[in-house]
């Protein structure tokens, strides 16, 4: 008997699918969107399953962190990272980094250290599995509608780290910025570096702009740059010492920004 696909509605489909997959960018684009949800949360329910027996707990963050640097493969992204060895230091941090997309998730891993826990909205709480696991990665979330409780727990944040229990991530410029720039750096994660005493490490991001665009509906395979910059001491600074050093560090991270972006984009044609 002659298998017609009409005759199979799942033939059918999968081929209409790949199809459509193949001959339209936009189609392919939310499908790899897709895709990349699931397995975030696909991956971060493993981790849930892992962290449980410990309960929430920093050591959890490993496992997060190199369970997410899986995506990289499978999305076909090389990331080259410079610098890398300023993270190496046993001191406690605030590492300060670009924020783009929701594909920073996944390349943030690359650099993120075994202790070092990223502090982020509450939302993310919510986000499927990965909110419940980055939770018990000891990952700190803040409200930002309620500003008297976040200074609250950024005041705690900054005796613990002080005590050098671990160092922390924070997006300076607080929400997402696909302009090909940055925005204005916030200054919450440079009163707590200055609070605990401790360096402020950045980390500069390059473009997605190669192969990653949310308003021309494409995601292919590509190339980034991660450049950590020396870190900067925050040392004998006050509270009155945070305007000016957000503001050099905006600075150093913006025209690294350009420069790596150039790279990028000028092998990528």
């Amino acid at each position: 008997m002659k298998l017609l696909p009409l005759h199979y509605p799942f033939t059918f489909l999968f081929i209409v699918f790949l199809v459509l997959y193949q001959m339209n960018p936009a189609f392919r684009y939310f499908c790899k969107k897709t895709f990349y949800k699931l397995c975030i949360f696909t991956l971060s329910a493993l981790v849930i399953i892992i962290s449980l027996p410990r309960g929430r707990n920093t050591e959890n963050a490993k496992f997060l962190h190199r369970s997410l640097l899986l995506l990289k493969y499978i999305f076909g992204l090389k990331i080259v990272v410079k610098g890398k060895e300023i993270l190496k230091t046993k001191k406690p941090f605030v590492l300060v980094v670009n924020h783009q997309t929701s594909l920073d998730i996944m390349v943030m891993t690359e650099i993120l250290q075994d202790h070092c826990v990223a502090i982020a909205k509450k939302e993310i709480l919510y986000m499927g599995t990965f909110g419940p696991a980055c939770w018990l990665s000891g990952y700190i979330f803040i409200d930002r509608k309620k500003r008297e409780e976040s200074i609250a727990t950024l005041t705690e944040v900054a005796h613990s780290l002080y005590k050098g229990n671990f160092s922390v991530l924070i997006f300076p410029e607080g929400t997402r910025n696909h302009g090909g720039s940055m925005l204005p750096f916030k200054y919450g994660a440079f009163h707590l570096a200055v609070k605990a005493q401790v360096p402020i490490i950045p980390a500069v991001i390059s473009s997605y702009s190669s192969f990653y665009s949310h308003k021309e509906r494409r995601f292919t395979t590509g190339k980034l740059i991660i450049q950590i910059l020396p870190e900067v001491e925050t040392l004998g600074l006050g509270p009155d010492d945070v305007h000016k050093l957000t503001e050099q560090v905006r600075d150093s991270m913006l025209t690294t920004y350009h420069e790596i972006s150039g790279l990028v984009n000028g092998a990528s044609h």
